[in-house]
């Protein structure tokens, strides 16, 4: 991504790391082109200097990797680093940067030895493909690194990238007891549709706030495809891409019900398409949301892995991969009828992992009634302080609500919320969040 850095988040707390006399160096975790360069390059005008090891590219010209292979001093490494690239690295003055880290695991193994004896020295690695390479190091860092995890734009974050600060910040003091004004809420709801179609990877925000055409937009998202696509022959040797690419497809086509496999294909067995939504999964490309019985915290002590559905990484890859037809999506009123309100679905699950605090992965759940012939269920259930509160996505403004009075009628539980093109509102034991404000639920 070219031109001016769009603000992002995890900035924020990138700094206070910087500043903090008791930091652990930085494992930057996230898929292929949501950011984590672009970060730690900003991050960087705040040091005297920058030293960025890129192992993919690297290597190949300087053989970097042999500097971690011979030793683990990370003294000695700094000066083979710094004699290398004919730059400083001075501790408390220096950001030293080591992505595409997966490409050499005794760089991933060196990190911990960088807390332990160098811990004035500030260190952030990142990796696309990092989760494959920590499978094979399950306990490398446990105590003396941290992690954070960077995902595409959020809503609010495009919102400020475009410019449109005061949305943002009059959104941070919204709730189901503050409705806005129905002119406020409808243009939320604008922005909202906008961001939905071109979704929240950097290189397609970059380009519509530049002022880039819809148009322009959706070439750069199938631009990203094709490198999406052109990874997956990276991921493991044992499985053909060609699987990978089928697979995700069905998830994409699975999105908002429980992801069936014998839909998935029909030239792989069970075991060969669990492989192929794992390697997808731990690429961050798709994300689990998992059955729980939701009796009791925490929600993972009764989830039940056989039964998941999967969202696609990113809505304007989803709607670029169906061919959605932008023209009839760009009225708000025709959200109700895309795809029976998958794209919703889709857009509520990921705006719950991206407002969570970036240094902890959160975990999505949803609720089926567990007795035969039932056919209650709830989009998501979500933990907001001690209270376990189900999450029903309407994709208009009407849609009943039973599942969710059956959930809490069973459970005991005090309320629900409902996402929908609605503005704030509470009906009975239910609040009512707009969809473009699925961040502020817990908050």
């Amino acid at each position: 991504m070219s031109g001016e850095y769009l603000i992002r988040t995890i900035d924020s707390y990138l700094l206070k790391w910087k500043e903090d006399a008791k930091r652990k160096p930085i494992l930057l975790r996230g898929a292929r082109q949501v950011g984590k360069s672009s970060t730690v390059r900003e991050l960087s005008k705040q040091f005297d200097s920058f030293v960025e090891i890129n192992f993919e590219r690297d290597n190949l010209k300087y053989n970097v990797n042999e500097v971690f292979e011979r030793t683990s001093d990370p003294k000695r490494i700094c000066d083979d680093l710094s004699t290398i690239y004919g730059k400083p690295i001075v501790a408390g003055c220096t950001l030293l940067f080591l992505d595409e880290i997966q490409d050499c695991i005794p760089a991933i193994s060196s990190l911990r030895y960088f807390y332990e004896e160098y811990p004035e020295l500030h260190v952030i690695a990142a990796g696309s493909l990092l989760e494959f390479a920590l499978q094979e190091l399950p306990s490398f860092g446990v105590g003396r690194i941290r992690s954070m995890f960077l995902y595409p734009f959020s809503y609010d974050e495009y919102l400020r990238a475009t410019g449109l600060v005061m949305l943002a910040d009059a959104l941070q003091n919204a709730s189901p007891e503050k409705p806005f004004s129905e002119a406020v809420h409808n243009r939320y709801i604008q922005e909202l549709v906008r961001f939905m179609l071109i979704g929240g990877m950097p290189e397609v925000v970059a380009t519509h706030a530049s002022g880039g055409t819809m148009l322009e937009c959706q070439q750069v998202l199938d631009d990203l495809m094709l490198s999406l696509y052109d990874d997956f022959s990276k991921y493991k040797d044992r499985v053909p891409s060609s699987r990978l690419r089928e697979v995700f497809s069905s998830v994409i086509r699975q999105t908002g019900g429980k992801f069936t496999y014998s839909h998935a294909s029909q030239h792989a067995n069970r075991l060969q398409i669990k492989e192929s939504t794992e390697l997808l999964e731990l690429a961050g490309i798709i994300y689990p949301v998992t059955h729980t019985s939701a009796n009791g915290l925490p929600l993972a002590a009764e989830m039940n892995i056989k039964h998941r559905k999967y969202l696609p990484m990113d809505t304007g890859i989803y709607q670029r991969f169906l061919r959605l037809n932008l023209g009839q999506l760009l009225s708000p009123e025709s959200l109700e009828q895309v795809n029976k309100g998958a794209l919703a679905e889709l857009f509520v699950g990921l705006e719950l992992l991206k407002s969570a605090p970036c240094t902890y992965p959160t975990q999505l759940y949803y609720w089926q009634r567990e007795k035969p012939g039932s056919s209650a269920e709830v989009d998501y259930v979500v933990q907001c302080n001690t209270d376990i509160v189900p999450l029903e996505v309407k994709s208009g403004t009407k849609g009943a609500m039973q599942s969710m009075f059956q959930f809490l009628s069973e459970k005991n539980y005090q309320y629900g919320i409902r996402c929908s093109m609605e503005n704030f509102g509470t009906y009975q034991n239910v609040k009512v969040y707009p969809l473009y404000a699925v961040s502020r639920i817990g908050k």
